[in-house]
C-alpha cells in the first residue's frame, strides 16, 4: 500500500469510527468514548502517514509528528505550512495537536456528556468531541489536497 493509500484509509476508518451507532443500552456512554478516542487515534496515525506522504522525496528516516511539526524539524516546504497552520488556534491542526496531546495524556480526550440525564445542567459546554472531529477531519482533508498538490510538484 502507498502512503497516499494508507492516509486515505486511516481518515475513512476514522469517520466510520464516528458514525457507528453507541446504542441505548448501559453501555452507550462507554462505547462514543471509545468511538471518539479510537477514531482520533486513527487520525493521528493518518497524520503520521500525510507526512511521510508529503515527505517521501526528502526521505526522511523519522516521521513523528511531534518531531517534524515541531521548530526543529525539517526544513521542506509542506512542512512549514503545516507549522504555520498548527501556530493559528482557530485550525484544525492546532486543535488536534491539541486533543492528540490530550489522548496521550492520562485523562483522555472523551468525556461523560452532562446534562438532564444525570441531574446536572449543561452550561455552554460546547460542540461535543464527535461533531469536532468530524469538522477536523473535514478540514484536514480539504488541506491534504493541496498539499499533495504541492508535494506532487516536487
Amino acid at each position: 500500500m502507498t502512503p497516499r493509500s494508507r492516509t486515505n484509509q486511516l481518515l475513512y476508518q476514522a469517520e466510520l469510527l464516528l458514525a457507528l451507532p453507541s446504542g441505548d443500552d448501559e453501555h452507550a456512554e462507554a462505547r462514543r468514548m471509545a468511538a471518539e478516542e479510537g477514531s482520533l487515534a486513527l487520525t493521528e496515525l493518518a497524520l503520521q502517514s500525510l507526512l511521510r506522504e508529503v515527505t517521501e522525496h526528502a526521505q526522511l528516516g523519522r516521521h513523528d509528528w511531534r518531531q517534524l511539526l515541531g521548530p526543529e524539524g525539517a526544513g521542506i516546504a509542506e512542512l512549514h505550512r503545516l507549522r504555520e497552520l498548527a501556530a493559528r488556534p482557530d485550525n484544525w491542526l492546532a486543535w488536534l495537536i491539541d486533543k492528540l496531546e490530550a489522548l496521550h495524556g492520562s485523562d483522555g480526550v472523551a468525556r461523560r456528556a452532562t446534562g438532564a440525564a444525570h441531574g446536572l445542567i449543561a452550561v455552554g459546554s460546547g460542540a461535543a468531541l464527535n461533531d469536532e472531529l468530524r469538522w477536523c477531519l473535514t478540514e484536514a482533508k480539504a488541506e491534504i489536497a493541496a498539499l499533495r498538490e504541492t508535494s506532487e510538484e516536487w
